[in-house]
């Protein structure tokens, strides 16, 4: 991969823009008077796990009338205007 060379005064000037390129992959080198001070290169981010579906499956239950426990308070608390 082609790395760019950047000025110092213009990594300063650009520094939103290089990082926004290094998060996409592009790595720098920064210099001064030509000569390399420091190399930005991307973090490799972690792969994302997949959710694991059904792993408690068995391990607890729901009750059937589940969507409507505590209806009777929750009525009451909107028709007292609370």
């Amino acid at each position: 991969m082609w790395t760019q060379t950047v000025n110092i005064r213009d990594a300063k000037a650009h520094l939103s823009r290089l990082v926004r390129r290094a998060a996409q992959g592009e790595s720098f080198v920064i210099a001064k008077a030509g000569k390399p001070l420091a190399r930005i290169v991307p973090i490799e981010q972690p792969a994302l796990q997949a959710r694991r579906v059904g792993f408690m499956a068995g391990q607890f239950s729901v009750p059937d009338d589940f969507d409507r426990m505590g209806r009777n308070e929750i009525e009451q608390r909107f028709d007292a205007g609370l």
